[in-house]
């Protein structure tokens, strides 16, 4: 009597027939991430599952595990993906402002894309092109001082995080007045001064800071 060649990997049992390139074979994690994208777009952060996605996907969820090793891994993917949006074109050129703009745009442009980016930056996972776009814009309008050179990683972090903040506040604003959940109100609507709120921060952050 012939046995089976047997292995167990994240869970789910292979024979030899049956390795996990073919398991996973028909979507490759640039796929899967592109999948995920579009269902966040559709359904929001709170209803995008792993199960979710394997369903779209027409897999197993294991099968996912096999190229992310848990779904913070698969939102850090689409936080790098939202971000492939921001232009880094005039970063060299100091361009603080503009930098800054295409950061925020590329966060709104997806539904809860501030949120999926954000938690993905809380570990530390998922924020380089913006990190690296402000970093550089920042970097040539340091004074040629070694304290303001070693400064810039600071501000980036400062700069990102007002970024964030704001993108995720009006992200949440336009959501709960698409439900519903509140009256539009120019008083209390972020998103109603939206380029003069944000502009008047961005400059404001330049203008306060320390140069020694």
């Amino acid at each position: 009597m012939a046995f089976l060649n047997t292995v167990h990997l994240n869970a789910v049992q292979y024979t030899q027939n049956m390795s996990p390139d073919n398991h996973s074979g028909r979507h490759d994690r640039a796929s899967i991430t592109t999948t995920a994208l579009r269902l966040l777009d559709d359904v929001g952060l709170p209803d995008l599952s792993m199960r979710r996605l394997a369903t779209e996907l027409g897999v197993q969820p294991s099968a996912l595990y096999w190229h992310f090793a848990n779904k913070q891994a698969l939102l850090a993917a689409i936080a790098d993906r939202i971000l492939e949006r921001v232009n880094t074109s005039r970063t060299r050129d100091g361009d603080v402002v503009a930098v800054a703009h295409s950061i925020r745009d590329a966060l709104l442009a997806y539904r809860d894309g501030a949120e999926v980016v954000m938690s993905s930056y809380a570990l530390g996972l998922g924020a380089d092109r913006a990190h690296a776009a402000l970093t550089t814009a920042l970097t040539s309008t340091a004074t040629a001082t070694a304290t303001a050179t070693a400064q810039v990683s600071d501000r980036t972090a400062v700069l990102l995080q007002f970024i964030l903040g704001h993108a995720l506040l009006v992200q949440q604003r336009l959501h709960a007045e698409s439900y519903g959940a509140a009256a539009p109100s120019a008083d209390a609507d972020p998103s109603a001064a939206i380029e003069s709120t944000f502009d008047l921060g961005v400059r404001a952050f330049l203008m306060g800071l320390p140069t020694e």
